[in-house]
């Protein structure tokens, strides 16, 4: 590995500090040396084999996405530009309670099937794999960027309990603090869990914090999708804010959004929430991605009971005429709990991607659009797709408010997580765009960050929360993860119509001290692990 020396660069560190001119001296990976202007004059610059000019570039550390759903991407693509070119150096995996470990035979089944819309069947992925610590050595041999991986608390029920909407029993509950100690032992960083999802919704609060206490002891944090980012979001807010602080257990709030009609303007609400508990000596942060709609499964709109006993149970009460009514009335006129308690408005859900090719004219349309033109209503459409498609088609639910997104990602605990699907035809911009889009739209254009604060919330702060000590900060000792940006034309090339255009003004990556993306093109450079917790 060649000694690098980056000249000139405009320095923003990390810390919110303001930028400074500086030659950086990588070597072996690693941050060796950093001269500031005032100290280089009148004295010999660095030298290296290598020197790049930095002229007009700010370096700062690489990004943090603290909410991916990169999970076999990562295995399946080795070029992953979706997250290099925007200068991702770390993805935080195992989102929303759902992924591929711990699994056995039957679980892996269960839950490739039941999030087949988020990261593709896995067909083309050899699953070599049961346990966390063998899922994390599977990254080990090498990957486009690194990833911290979360115990998937959906998946840890599935394969303690299964399917059922039932309290788990003691010997059950037991099963899944072994599960959940293990995983963090072989590595993860925390627990996440999908409330909105099954099987992880049926859990209750006191086993919730049962497992979050296991979490604790380990040196982890609880990251939830809660219960609702619709009616009763506030509630479900404070529900998350209340079980972390019993159970003693760091809390990271999953996109931390107040999304549909009854949450617009709502935001500062939220943050008096967790303003107070702060103050009170709580441990609290929060991801959000700089857009307005959201992004899931069509199925995770069904209500919870529909969804009980697994994919195949939800698609046999989807073909049965008096079942697939019950449903729809509990979307249209109950409001489902799949979506967030508020009654679905098929005009705001876009599907976004199929797995059927046959089904490709839906995509790109709203389920009321598609509706229309068949002369249907939209629930004989969406139940079509859903049964046609066997649960894997993605949507766009276009329910935000901007307003809410610009408030809360000013405030101090806020990070930066794309929650980025990469399936479909029309995947949804943030999984391409997220980071430039922050700095670009949101620093650059708009005002609503500086600079040096809009790094530190997608650096230095995410590392704190996942306890790396040698990363996040451009700093003599730490790793060499940094991306060199133009802050003058950096922006994301991902529209809503064009969503897998690679962002503008990101000359350059480095992981390890390599580069992963050179002069704009990505290389060959695989420098991406497993980035396992740190012990105690």
């Amino acid at each position: 590995m060649e000694q690098l020396v980056v000249r000139d660069a405009d320095v923003v560190d990390g810390t919110g500090e303001p930028s400074y001119r500086a030659d950086v001296v990588i070597d072996g990976g690693r941050i060796v040396s950093i001269v500031k202007e005032a100290a280089a004059a009148g004295c010999q610059r660095p030298r290296a084999m290598r020197e790049l000019d930095a002229e007009g570039l700010v370096l700062s550390p690489g990004f943090v996405d603290m909410h991916a759903h990169s999970d076999l991407a990562l295995l399946r693509d080795p070029d992953h530009s979706a997250k290099a070119a925007q200068g991702v150096t770390l993805e935080v995996l195992g989102q929303d309670g759902l992924s591929y470990a711990p699994v056995d035979d039957r679980t892996l089944a269960e839950v490739r099937s039941a999030i087949a819309g988020w990261n593709g069947s896995g067909d083309d992925i050899d699953f070599d794999w049961r346990s966390v610590g063998e899922y994390l050595d599977r990254l080990d041999r090498g990957i486009a960027v690194n990833a911290a991986y979360l115990v998937p608390q959906g998946t840890v029920r599935a394969l303690a309990v299964g399917w059922e909407d039932r309290a788990a029993t003691p010997d059950e509950l037991d099963h899944m603090r072994r599960l959940v100690a293990e995983g963090l032992a072989q590595g993860a960083v925390g627990l996440s869990s999908g409330l909105t999802y099954t099987p992880g919704m049926y859990a209750p609060d006191a086993e919730l914090t049962e497992l979050c206490r296991v979490v604790a002891e380990y040196g982890g944090y609880y990251c939830p999708h809660h219960r609702s980012y619709g009616a009763g979001a506030l509630e479900a807010y404070a529900e998350m804010v209340a079980l972390a602080r019993q159970a003693g257990c760091p809390l990271h709030l999953a996109h931390a959004t107040m999304n549909f009609g009854v949450n617009k303007g709502r935001a500062p609400e939220l943050l008096a929430l967790l303003d107070e508990a702060l103050a009170a000596g709580a441990d609290i942060t929060l991801d959000t991605y700089p857009y307005t709609p959201g992004s899931t499964t069509l199925a995770a709109m069904l209500p919870s009971w529909a969804n009980e006993g697994g994919p195949a149970a939800a698609l046999a009460r989807l073909t049965d005429d008096a079942t697939s009514e019950r449903i729809r009335h509990h979307l249209e006129t109950v409001g489902s709990d799949g979506c967030h308690g508020v009654t679905v408005e098929w005009d705001t859900i876009e599907i976004s991607g199929v797995t059927d090719p046959a089904l490709a004219d839906f995509v790109g349309r709203t389920v009321q659009e598609s509706a229309d033109a068949r002369g249907e209503s939209p629930w004989t459409t969406a139940r079509r797709l859903l049964v046609t498609d066997r649960l894997g088609s993605t949507i766009l639910q276009h329910v935000g408010h901007e307003e809410n997104v610009r408030t809360i990602m000013r405030h101090p605990v806020h990070t930066g997580g794309s929650d980025g699907i990469l399936q479909g035809t029309k995947p949804h911009p943030r999984a391409y765009g997220t980071f430039p889009h922050y700095l670009g739209h949101y620093v650059r254009e708009l005002g609503v960050l500086s600079l040096e604060e809009c790094v530190a919330h997608l650096t230095a702060r995410p590392a704190a929360r996942l306890r790396l000590p040698d990363r996040g900060l451009v700093r003599e000792g730490y790793r060499a993860d940094l991306v060199l940006f133009d802050p003058r034309t950096v922006a994301a090339g991902s529209t809503f119509a064009d969503p897998r255009r690679l962002p503008t003004g990101i000359p350059h990556v480095l992981i390890d001290g390599r580069f992963v993306i050179e002069d704009g093109r990505r290389t060959d450079v695989l420098a991406g692990r497993a980035v396992r917790r740190a012990p105690l």
